[in-house]
């Protein structure tokens, strides 16, 4: 079977899990991306450790049905073999596999034993697989997912027909795929439950051209042994992209999101994507007033930050808490002041900047999108951050994004680079916002690059090269005397035609 028949396949599951979910009410229930993203990653796992177990042991390999042959062991052979499996695996037992549960499919209390199976998955893989809150709790893998019918007497069935949609085809020749097939599972696996809500910290989906554009600027060369950081994660697409660029076994991932339901979407991510050793530094909880990462007392340092920021968000019930004297180095541009209307506009990701551009080490690199309107304001918070990227020689450049460039906001987007090493001074600002087409997106309009336009982009800015109508190279002193603006426009030479009377 070829990866495209895979492809196919694997979403036909995913579609087909989706369609069982319809059948018994849950279709668009706020709890059918659980049941969604956790059946799949419980495949995913029986799957995998299938794969991995029958590299070890060749009667296993050989084994007509590997389950049975697996059945067969001593429990002090068989513990011998979970010893010998990576960190990355799951632990499984004979009663866990997914060929288990079809066989007890039609007992009395099926879906009880189904829940139990996935529970107990959960707990004997509870120190590497769970992601923790900032109090220090931890968030397992698995829900008991038939509890989502309300009427007790369909759970037997619901679960009966999830099982059975588990057997038809095996993932195990798809695990040396390398990231972008994974990517293009993952996206399609959460494209319904990963929408702007609206709420609190809502889920933006960044867009793989702007994730694709901020790792090949900050990461080139050779990289070993770095931490990546991404203080308002979501689901993980920057985190992943930068991973993919450095090398997903040379650096150490670190996250923390307030939503429950980005935390564990990353989890799924970073398991997909061969970074499980990082899922012990996914955190859920409140980065601005409780950021968790530290050493010691302090903020930890990190090599490489990226991050979609929230825009503007109502912080009002605790922006007091954070005008402190221990927060006074962390937030050195200020924290905005609640207004007496409109209080959602409260412009958040001035915080997340400043906590960024704190939690960098001495020669680390960040990659943050931002309102355009951040790089040219006159007064305020904004400036007073420009000024300091610029004073203090650690900005590498600004690309200003297409309109439209996500779907789910019109507000016009920048990607600011932020480098310590750039001490020489040559910053360069690009004016992309000429570029891309114009397509429907449902109700919305979007603007999507073009792969040679977005390389355009990439060897424009890290060539540092001043293109007509695209890109200026300046100093700091340039940035400094046109009042630490950072918009390209502002530094085009004028062209003047003449034309002959």
């Amino acid at each position: 079977m070829t990866t495209t028949d895979f492809q196919i396949k694997t979403k036909e599951l995913i579609d087909n899990l989706k369609g069982i979910c319809a059948s018994y009410g849950l279709g668009n229930d706020g709890n059918e991306f659980k049941i969604i993203t956790q059946v799949f990653l419980y495949k995913f796992m029986n799957d995998k450790f299938a794969y991995e177990i029958k590299k070890i042991d060749k009667k296993i390999k050989n084994a007509e049905k590997w389950e049975q042959a697996l059945n067969e062991y001593s429990e002090d052979d068989y513990e011998m073999l979970l010893l010998q499996l990576g960190a990355d695996t799951a632990k499984l037992k004979p009663h866990h596999f997914i060929s288990h549960l079809f066989g007890r499919q039609n007992e009395t209390d099926f879906s009880k034993l189904f829940d139990d199976t996935l529970r107990d998955i959960a707990i004997t893989n509870n120190d590497t697989f769970s992601v923790k809150t900032e109090g220090g709790s931890k968030i397992i893998l698995f829900d008991e997912l038939s509890q989502f019918i309300t009427d007790s007497s369909k759970r037997d069935a619901f679960a009966k027909a999830l099982i059975n949609k588990l057997v038809d085809f095996s993932f195990e020749n798809i695990f040396s795929q390398k990231y972008d097939f994974y990517a293009t599972i993952f996206e399609y696996l959460i494209k319904d439950y990963n929408k702007d809500g609206g709420g609190k910290y809502a889920e933006y989906y960044t867009p793989h051209a702007v994730a694709k554009i901020m790792a090949a600027i900050l990461v080139n060369g050779d990289v070993q042994n770095v931490s990546c950081y991404d203080p308002s994660a979501g689901s993980g697409t920057l985190l992943m992209n930068i991973a993919h660029a450095i090398g997903e076994d040379k650096c150490t991932i670190y996250s923390q999101d307030i939503s429950q339901k980005s935390s564990s979407l990353l989890r799924l991510n970073l398991i997909l994507n061969n970074l499980v050793h990082s899922i012990q530094n996914i955190i859920q909880g409140n980065t601005i007033l409780s950021p968790y990462h530290k050493e010691g007392k302090q903020l930890m340092k990190f090599d490489y930050i990226v991050s979609n920021p929230p825009f503007k968000l109502d912080f009002s019930d605790f922006r007091d808490d954070l005008d402190t004297k221990e927060n006074n180095d962390r937030f050195f541009a200020g924290i905005p002041n609640v207004p007496k209307k409109a209080k959602d506009k409260m412009a958040i990701y001035s915080m997340f900047l400043q906590h960024i551009i704190f939690s960098l080490t001495t020669k680390g690199k960040a990659a943050v999108v931002v309102p355009t309107g951040f790089i040219t304001a006159q007064t305020g918070i904004d400036k007073k951050i420009r000024q300091k990227l610029v004073d203090n020689k650690m900005l590498a450049g600004v690309v200003s994004m297409p309109s439209n460039i996500f779907a789910t906001t019109g507000t016009n987007v920048s990607i600011l680079f932020i480098d310590k090493n750039n001490t020489e001074g040559k910053v360069v600002l690009l004016d992309a916002s000429n570029l891309g087409e114009k397509i429907k997106d449902g109700k919305n309009q979007k603007t999507v690059l073009s792969n040679e336009e977005e390389q355009k982009i990439i060897d424009t800015f890290n060539n540092k090269k001043a293109v007509d109508d695209l890109s200026v190279v300046v100093s700091y002193d340039d940035i400094a005397t046109k009042n630490y603006s950072l918009s390209a426009g502002q530094y085009f030479e004028v062209k003047i035609e003449y034309y002959p009377r």
